[in-house]
């Protein structure tokens, strides 16, 4: 049976508050885990105001304290940013809390505006040609070594080792996290480009580790689900409308509800854009959806998706995961 996940970015909603977007994160989180995900995962986006979440790893202990049994994960640290000594450092302490319950994602795109990657690393550029070194380091600490020779140690040391992750949209990210000997997500919902290559790319290269003696990997998508397609397309609008603002570089502050973005018009350029985004979003009723995310599964050779449903109003958000998780049996 397909696992199914869930990644949130604590969206904006119209009329809706930064505060009130982490309180829905927690809702969210909470409703996930009751209903049988797997994970959630919380992404790390700074300087966006239509998103709430910029500091992933202060979420996580959140969101883990306040729930059960679901996996709680970065989707994902972005490592170029911070020192990998650090970042472990965070991890043995979550791990130590929250035991074999933690995911360390990480991603080697250093995010957002060049004013971003210049406030995050004391007016300099984060050089990303170290990334796989910065990611192998990382895994050293997790794993209590001390790669760089200063005699330190990531502590505290407990019993386990959260897993690592790597996200990417394209096949070097892959082909360092098989190398590495870690688990890989493929974000379908930002590039939906070559990601069979990817994700083969990593099984190809895939050599076992501490951390694991199999690959695995997953891909996240967006996904808009409605009691009938109709309904689905009037509220994947929405998110329609917030793509096409992204790509046409326009500042938002929240994401536009469907009764406006439905009635929106757009020109010949502007459609066409608007149906190549949707190569990122499933969009449909339940059983369609369904469908739909096991034919990708298997296009992608893996066994879980991460589900990025972004729609308003809050409500419908839950009752989406809510459909998802009745046609899949989760448990």
């Amino acid at each position: 049976m397909l696992k199914l996940s869930v990644l949130d970015q604590s969206p904006l909603l119209h009329n809706h508050t930064p505060q009130e977007a982490l309180q829905q994160t927690l809702t969210l989180a909470q409703h996930a885990d009751e209903l049988g995900y797997t994970r959630f995962w919380m992404s790390e986006h700074h300087s966006t105001t239509s998103l709430a979440g910029s500091a992933p790893e202060i979420l996580v202990p959140t969101i883990a304290a306040h729930t059960k049994q679901i996996r709680v994960g970065t989707g994902g640290v972005l490592l170029p940013h911070y020192s990998p000594f650090k970042v472990a450092e965070q991890f043995r302490v979550l791990e130590a809390m929250y035991p074999n319950r933690i995911d360390l994602g990480i991603g080697r795109a250093p995010g957002g505006q060049p004013g971003v990657n210049y406030a995050l690393n004391r007016g300099q550029y984060p050089d990303t040609k170290n990334y796989p070194t910065d990611a192998g380091h990382l895994i050293d600490y997790l794993l209590g070594h001390d790669p760089q020779g200063y005699q330190v140690k990531a502590t505290p040391m407990s019993p386990t080792t959260p897993p690592v992750w790597m996200l990417g949209s394209s096949g070097s990210s892959a082909q360092v996290a098989g190398e590495l000997g870690a688990s890989y997500n493929f974000a379908q919902f930002i590039n939906p480009e070559d990601g069979r290559e990817a994700v083969e790319r990593y099984y190809d290269h895939f050599i076992p580790s501490p951390l694991q003696e199999e690959p695995y990997a997953s891909i996240a998508v967006f996904v808009v689900v409605g009691d009938t397609d109709e309904e689905a397309e009037y509220y994947a609008s929405s998110l329609d409308t917030a793509l096409l603002m992204a790509d046409q570089g326009q500042r938002r502050d929240h994401f536009p509800n469907p009764e406006e973005a439905s009635q929106m018009t757009f020109n010949h350029f502007e459609q066409k854009r608007i149906v190549e985004n949707r190569s990122r979003m499933i969009v449909g009723n339940v059983e369609s959806v369904k469908q739909q995310l096991i034919d990708l599964a298997t296009h992608y050779q893996v066994n879980e998706v991460m589900v990025n449903s972004i729609v308003a109003p809050f409500e419908q958000r839950l009752a989406a995961y809510e459909k998802l998780a009745q046609a899949f049996h989760l448990s």
